[in-house]
């Protein structure tokens, strides 16, 4: 086990040092957009534009050798622009009948650019094929290919033309990362890199196969009863009214997180144990993966809108209120 986890360590090691050869610091969020990856999950990735989303995500694709995608999200995209449609074809015979042509959903690695500039119909056109990997159409089912990833971008709801997602499809991603500025030395890291005329091609160094591999060993990886038990404590916290709720919870959330929280936060505090050369997930995982994983599956009531009270806050202050023994 503990060979596994080395190995682990330093496959993830292999494909950081390609990102680093494009994309200039965003540490947390390489990762968080790591994890997702090793456990099969969705990443939303939210920040105001030219913050290095898109060129991360596409860099990503080009480490990994999958098929990848695009989808430029605009408020007259349909549907059948994402999933497909079908189409009438004529045989050499003469005859006609309808064919069904795949759309640009059919990939591996999909990136969903600017993702909330869509309508709330054709953002919602993407549930089935995020949860279930595959898309139903005129009786029929087309099973995606595994592994099977939707890198999201979107910008803040603050800004024009932009609709928020539907929780129903909020609660599909496994993390939701926050992209914030550069630093002033990272900032003149990019200059250098992108205004002298050199181009960086990363090199391949992971494929689907393996990838379906790893995301099976962090299934693997031992997390003890009373680790999981803080995981549940800190999931009901989030619940208004609930027996375990923290006070600010009740005075500033309408809706608490899902059961999907609860195992998403198992999930990636598993990958972290991986990453730090154990077989066995800890309190420090646990919190470490806490915000990202549960920052989109809590909903803010009016006072805390009112208030100008960010989510963020809110968890923290979830986190620090429940110990890690039960009392």
């Amino acid at each position: 086990m503990e060979k596994q986890a080395v190995e682990f360590a330093a496959r993830y090691k292999a494909v950081q040092e390609q990102l680093g050869r494009v994309i200039v610091g965003h540490t947390d969020i390489v990762h968080g957009v790591w994890t997702c990856l090793f456990v099969g999950g969705h990443c939303l990735l939210e920040g105001v534009p030219g913050l290095g989303k898109t060129l991360l995500i596409r860099t990503l694709a080009e480490v990994l050798d999958l098929d990848f995608s695009r989808i430029q999200f605009t408020p007259d995209l349909m549907p059948a622009d994402i999933l497909g449609t079908n189409m009438v074809v004529e045989s050499p015979e003469g005859r006609r009948r309808f064919e069904f042509q795949k759309g640009p959903i059919f990939t591996q690695i999909c990136l969903a650019d600017e993702i909330n500039r869509a309508t709330p119909k054709t953002q919602s056109a993407m549930l089935e094929t995020m949860q279930e990997q595959r898309v139903s159409t005129a009786g029929q089912v087309f099973p995606m290919k595994l592994p099977f990833f939707v890198m999201a971008t979107q910008n803040p709801l603050e800004q024009e033309g932009t609709y928020p997602l539907p929780e129903a499809q909020l609660d599909r991603f496994f993390f939701k990362l926050l992209v914030g500025y550069s630093s002033r030395e990272e900032l003149s890291e990019i200059i250098d890199r992108t205004t002298r005329g050199v181009t960086v091609q990363p090199d391949k160094v992971m494929a689907g196969d393996e990838i379906v591999k790893w995301q099976q060993v962090v299934r693997e990886v031992i997390i003890a009863p009373h680790v999981q038990d803080y995981i549940v404590r800190l999931t009901l916290a989030t619940h208004p009214e609930g027996v375990l709720a923290a006070d600010i919870t009740n005075q500033y959330l309408r809706w608490g997180s899902s059961p999907r929280g609860a195992q998403t936060i198992t999930l990636a505090a598993k990958v972290r144990a991986l990453l730090a050369g154990r077989f066995n997930v800890s309190f420090e995982d646990v919190r470490r993966v806490f915000l990202p994983a549960l920052r989109h599956r809590v909903i803010l009531n009016f006072e805390a809108e009112a208030e100008g009270i960010e989510t963020d806050h809110i968890l923290s202050q979830i986190l620090e209120s429940v110990g890690e023994k039960e009392g």
